[in-house]
């Protein structure tokens, strides 16, 4: 078993239950012992696509916790919480409701590089503590502005007329995006406050929501020992680099960790394969191609 399960997360499951969940399934389906990992974290309150990485896919987990990330979110406008969702308490009212065109208007100013200020209560570490405990301790939690990229942020559902008490847009933006602080941003650009009370990812680098599925269809697959048919292979979580063919020798020599020279390939990631059969992740510098991950099949 190796490959990736996309997970459709549903509420109120983090996302190391998520892998809990499909470690009990394999082990129920009679796969013993199989690494298991997820590639991007999601917080119990939000929902999506969750990928989960099986057998020698942990060694590209890494790989998909940088990759861009497409998700709907729902903001209140004039109630902001401290933890900037529906789970925290109100700590800010406003009586102002922004119109939809005066939504549309700041969005640009929200797209492209931006610095944000992630949420306090966050997985950061401050000083070698998790942001969210120090947090709960009632302790003051300072973090700093970091950059990211928001790609692309659009309405996707709100009243045409009248004021706003909500909103649903979609931002497909960089790995390190907080969309808490996005909706929180976007608010007071709009001289109110708000908060998250939606929020689905879908789509978590090449693994969009067409190829998840619930936890009730992973238990009914690993119940009928079906699971491979809902695996899928190792090849699509680096379905935007190229592959690159290789001999038996060559092959034997990446897995020796060797360096192979006068490849006639273009530079970059690569994704080294003997027949159908994966060898490594390479990177292809120059003619010269070196391993960044191997793979044991």
């Amino acid at each position: 078993m190796h490959g990736w399960i996309i997970l459709d997360k549903p509420l109120g499951l983090g996302s190391t239950q998520g892998v809990a969940a499909v470690k009990r399934v394999l082990r129920q389906a009679g796969h013993g012992k199989v690494k298991v990992g997820h590639g991007g974290t999601l917080d119990p309150l939000a929902t999506g696509v969750l990928p989960i990485a099986v057998g020698e896919a942990t060694k590209l987990a890494g790989r998909m916790l940088d990759s861009d990330k497409v998700y709907a979110f729902t903001i209140r406008f004039g109630e902001q919480t401290d933890t900037l969702d529906a789970e925290g308490p109100v700590i800010a009212t406003s009586p102002v409701r922004p119109a939809r065109d005066a939504l549309a208007a700041v969005l640009p100013r929200f797209t492209g590089p931006i610095a944000q200020v992630p949420p306090i209560y966050s997985a950061l570490k401050v000083d070698g503590e998790r942001a969210y405990d120090l947090a709960r301790a009632g302790e003051a939690v300072e973090l700093k502005s970091r950059d990211v990229v928001i790609h692309a942020l659009t309405i996707e559902a709100a009243a045409a007329d009248g004021p706003l008490d909500e909103a649903t847009l979609v931002a497909h933006v960089s790995k390190g995006t907080y969309i808490r602080s996005l909706a929180r941003d976007i608010a007071l650009a709009l001289d109110t406050v708000g908060h998250v009370t939606m929020l689905r990812r879908t789509k978590a680098g090449p693994f969009d929501l067409s190829g998840a599925i619930t936890l009730d269809k992973l238990n009914e697959m690993g119940q009928a020992r079906a699971l491979e048919q809902i695996l899928l292979p190792l090849r699509a979580g680096l379905d935007d680099i190229p592959a690159l063919a290789l001999s038996p020798d060559q092959a034997g020599a990446l897995r020796q960790g060797r360096v192979l020279v006068g490849v006639h390939a273009d530079d970059g990631a690569a994704f080294a394969m003997l027949d159908s059969a994966p060898v490594a992740l390479v990177d292809v510098i120059a003619g010269e191609v070196r391993v960044v991950r191997g793979f044991n099949l």
